[in-house]
């Protein structure tokens, strides 16, 4: 899942970036409004982590964008306000959540997780496909019955494949979906993470290759 964190205290997003990305979320970051329209206009979030006091262009107007948008992101709104009518102005604005700062990191991850559930479409509690159970609440995966320990991006990538219901996934949305925009788009990751996969998942191999389109799981 994909997160967008809007925070001008640098400090404070890189923080809550490389928190979330232990959480196994991809996640952007964004210094002030200005630059969080720019990436809101070229990807899509599950969830955006606003500050709601920013520069350039206020959180109050980027929370209206995504709204306006019609997408399904949510936002989590931060301030520094504890006043009740702040909150309640903030949420009037569209926001989904409110979080005062200061704040535990730890609540933030499980509030994040809480909007990511509601931002896509509810899905199975275990997903499988040849074989293959994935259980996306537990991070656990299994092949006809053995637990196959993964990394957390093997584990994202295995996802998509076995939720695409035997469709072709191409690497390029398995970047977006699996890591951040700092991954290098030309880079053969993608490509070294299903070897890993076809490895650990034994034979006979279940992650076919399509050339020049992508990878599936019949």
């Amino acid at each position: 899942m994909r997160v967008l964190v809007v925070e001008d205290e640098t400090l404070l997003a890189d923080s809550i970036a490389e928190w979330l990305r232990r959480e196994a979320f991809a996640v952007d970051v964004a210094y002030d409004g200005d630059a969080a329209l720019e990436r809101l206009g070229v990807t899509d979030y599950d969830v955006v982590v606003l500050d709601r006091d920013l520069p350039v262009v206020h959180g109050d107007d980027v929370c209206r964008a995504v709204v306006d948008s019609g997408a399904e992101t949510r936002v989590l709104m931060l301030t520094a306000a504890a006043a009740v009518r702040e909150r309640v102005a903030g949420l009037a604005l569209g926001a989904d959540d409110y979080l005062v700062k200061p704040f535990a990191l730890v609540e933030l991850s499980a509030r994040v997780h809480a909007l990511a559930r509601r931002a896509r479409p509810a899905v199975p509690p275990k997903l499988a496909r040849a074989g293959i159970v994935v259980d996306p609440a537990r991070r656990e995966v299994y092949r006809d019955g053995r637990y196959v320990p993964l990394s957390r991006k093997e584990f994202a990538v295995l996802a998509e494949l076995v939720r695409a219901g035997g469709a072709v996934v191409s690497a390029e949305e398995l970047l977006e979906r699996a890591w951040d925009e700092h991954i290098d788009p030309f880079t053969n990751v993608v490509r070294v993470t299903v070897m890993k996969l076809r490895r650990k998942l034994g034979d006979p191999p279940v992650v076919e290759t399509v050339p020049g389109v992508g990878y599936q799981i019949q």
